[in-house]
This record gives C-alpha cells, structure tokens and sequence, in this order.
C-alpha cells in the first residue's frame, strides 16, 4: 500500500486537547467511583437502619405480647402496634409470630404471600434478605426480614413455648430511599463535574500559555523579526528556552564555520589539482606523471578524509549469572507445605548438582513457584520435583530439563491444551485464577523453551516437564 503523503495526514492532537481529555477522563472516572462508592455506603447504611427498625419494632411486639396459662398466644393489641401500617392490609410492612403448630400475622400480612417463617433457636437473631415475596395483587416482589427466636417459660420447665417474632418490609421502601438519594446524587456530581471541567479548561489554558508564547517567539525567530528568544520563562520552560538559544547559536557557528570549511577545502584541492595540470602541461614523462599524480591524489583523499567522520557501532550481549535451582526450590516448597499443611503432601527433590538456571531469578521463582503450587493444589499427597542438566553445545551454556510431578487426578489429554490457556481452570471448583500454567508456558517460550504436559509414570498423576535448549 502506498504512504499517504505528508500533507493529507492527520494532524497530532494539541497538547492542550490531549491534557483536557487525560483530566476529562481521570475526572469524570473519579467522580464515578465516588458516586458508587457513596451510593454502596449509603445502601449498607439505609441496609442497617432498616435492621435496627425492624428489631426494635420486633422487641416492642414481644413487649406487648402475652401468652396464657395453657400456653395460647395472646398477641398485641392493634393500639400498641409499633407502626401503624401494620393495621393496613398489603401496606409493606408485615409483623408475624411464629410457635410450633401456629402462628399469628398482623392485619397487614393478609393477601401477600410471605416468605415461610421457620422457628428459629432460643436467642438467635437473623436479619436477612431480599427474600422473595408476592403481594397481594400477584405482583413478585421481595422482602428484608428479621427474625428473633424466643421461649415462653411457663408455669414450669414442661410448659416452655419456643415461638419467633418476625418483621418484614417490603423491599420498595428502600429501593424509594435509594432512588430519591441517587437522582441527587448524580444530579450533584454531574453539577460538580461540569464546574470542574470548565476549571480544569481554564487551569490548562494558564498552564499552556508560556508555551504557545513560546511558538510565537519562535515564529518571529523562524521569520528573523529577532535572533533569540528571550529567557524570562517559568522554571520548567527556561532550560529549553536557553536550549534553543544555544542552539540556533551554535548553527550560526556552524554554518560560518562550514562556510569557512567549504572554502578552505575548494583552495586547498585548487593547488593539487593546479599542480597535475601544470605537470601535464609540462610535457613531463609517464613515470613522473605516474608518480606526482600518485602523490597529488594521495593528498586530495587525505584533504577530504579529513573531512569525513568515522561511524562506529557497539553493541551488548546479556550475560544471566547461572542460578542454582534448590535454594529456590526449598523456599517455595516450605511456603507451600504451609499453604497446604492440612493435606500433609510431601515433595521430593531429584536435582542434578551440575544443573543450573541461566536467566532472571525472577523468571526461575515463577516457573518453579507455579509449577510446584499446581502439582501441590492437584496431589493427594506425594509431589517429585526433578532437574537435569541438558545437553552442552561448544561455546556454548548448558541447556536444563525441569521435571515436576505429582499422585493426583492427571489431566485428561483431551483438556491439555485447554488448562494451557489463560485464564481457564481444569477444574473449575477449585479455587484459582487459571493464569499459572499459562504464565509457565509464556516464560518457557520466551526461553525458546518446551512445555510438555503428561501422565507421571511413577505416580499417575500430572507430570510437567520444561526442556530449555542450551546457549541462552
């Protein structure tokens, strides 16, 4: 394809563009975190007063609530209900008492179908919720309920009579508390965030504004209105200004001095090339032709060789200190013994003494570190880490096989590739991010390295086996 030429392509974006949209975007971001933030506080908040509501209407219903000599529920009279929307039928408030065979219900609960209202044990409170619900034009909905397990003592011990104070509301009492304050709240912080943009658009123009005095300076340096930009700018801006005045000095000089060069290069070439004329003219023969045109061009490449500067290239090869493998090892292991201390699995070590890991200890620890912690997640209870140093080339550093295993469930060869992906699990009940096997193989690749997953011969479980090539 073609470049599109110079003139047609867009033009970068003005750094007071890309600041706004940078501070735009924090901006409006912040204030939207803020907003969730204040509205989760405020629904754990309205979520508690509506706890502390609902058990002291629950306290005041045991207060008034009796209980006759054959153990018959005497409930509250309706003139010291707690809330009069108790005496409203479907009114979103619902007070029910609960005792083994029966269970009273105030003027409110009749018509909506309620949540089951189990016996709780002595003493226990529970506050729970949205439960489901359906009112009484069939309408779903869901309810907060709290619940207070009591016993009624009795004359004696065999006439004690377990029974559970409940009171529930409606969930839409709440959900109007939260959309009053979250229509305020978002009206308030749209209101706060445009006030803060137009500041923000004022804060970056005072900013920029050295800058773009700066562009105009030098406009009028560019059209030679003035030969230097004047200095008084603020702290961050004065080094480059002094910058760019030493450096339109500096291509004065230099192109006076390349001037001055050209010249002293075109008279220093007019002598020798004046002195092959005059020799030709001469009449001279061919030796002494040979030999002064030899020694003439000799000093016209020395003149322009002096002229011409010398390009160097460097480079750096990265040299990884070998790493021994069962210091490492160890310390991963014991914090993984710890981890999983109620498993009891135990790891063996077969390290070859001559092997050694050439790269970041970085790279190692994570390597051996999600290797090991699968194997341990996934045994029963037995684990084998094993190392081998690999083949060695001529000049060249010895590769390395790391080996790990373990005695549990193995990996069906179906689901290798898939538990070889980022972010997927083999198992998805087990508690992890799957990105371990995934970080491995990213590491071995970038060691020009193999990953190979199998069946362990000794154990039967998985078996890991890493091979990296030797010269890295």
């Amino acid at each position: 394809m073609q470049e599109q030429p110079p003139s047609r392509q867009r033009r970068p974006r003005s750094l007071q563009f890309r600041q706004l949209l940078a501070a735009g975007i924090g901006l409006f971001a912040f204030l939207a975190l803020a907003a969730l933030a204040l509205d989760r506080a405020f629904t754990e908040t309205a979520e508690d007063e509506l706890y502390r509501r609902l058990r002291n209407q629950a306290l005041l219903l045991v207060a008034e609530s009796e209980f006759g000599r054959g153990g018959e529920l005497i409930p509250p009279n309706e003139s010291v209900y707690p809330d009069a929307r108790l005496k409203v039928p479907a009114s979103g408030l619902y007070a029910v008492i609960a005792l083994p065979f029966v269970q009273w219900e105030s003027e409110s609960a009749k018509g909506p179908e309620l949540p089951a209202s189990p016996l709780l044990p002595p003493n226990e409170e529970r506050f729970e919720g949205p439960l489901p619900m359906v009112r009484a034009n069939g309408e779903p909905s869901e309810v907060y309920r709290y619940g207070m397990g009591l016993v009624w003592p009795g004359d004696d011990m065999a006439d004690e009579v377990p029974y559970t104070v409940y009171v529930l509301e409606d969930r839409r009492s709440l959900e109007g508390e939260m959309a009053v304050f979250r229509r305020a709240l978002w009206l308030y912080m749209g209101a706060v965030g445009g006030v803060l943009l137009l500041l923000l658009v004022v804060i970056l123009r005072w900013s920029l504004d050295p800058l773009r005095q700066m562009t105009r300076e030098l406009t009028r340096v560019r059209s030679g209105a003035t030969e230097r930009m004047r200095e008084h700018y603020p702290r961050e801006l004065a080094p480059l200004a002094e910058s760019i005045n030493a450096f339109i000095e500096s291509e004065r000089r230099n192109l006076e001095r390349q001037r001055n060069i050209l010249a002293d290069l075109a008279h220093s070439l007019k002598t020798p090339l004046a002195v092959l004329r005059a020799r030709m003219d001469s009449g001279a023969g061919d030796a002494e032709l040979r030999q002064e045109l030899d020694e003439q061009l000799q000093r016209m490449n020395d003149l322009v060789g002096y002229q011409l500067r010398r390009a160097a290239a460097a480079g750096h090869t990265l040299f990884a200190a070998p790493i021994e493998i069962q210091p490492t090892a160890e310390d991963i292991v014991r914090g993984l013994e710890k981890v999983y201390a109620a498993k009891g699995v135990l790891c063996e070590f077969e390290l070859d003494a001559e092997a050694r890991f050439h790269g970041e200890r970085g790279d190692l620890q994570e390597l051996l570190g999600n290797l090991l912690e699968n194997a341990f997640k996934w045994a029963r209870s037995r684990v084998l880490l094993t190392t081998h140093s690999g083949p060695t080339a001529t000049n060249r550093r010895p590769g390395l096989t790391i080996t790990v295993e373990d005695d549990g469930p193995g990996i069906p060869q179906e689901k290798i590739a898939l538990v070889l992906q980022r972010g997927v699990r083999g198992d998805e009940r087990v508690q992890g991010h799957g990105i371990g096997l995934a970080i491995v193989q990213d590491i071995v690749r970038s060691y020009r390295g193999e990953l190979h997953v199998g069946v362990s011969s000794e154990y039967g479980g998985a078996k890991f086996e890493v091979i990296l090539p030797p010269g890295l």
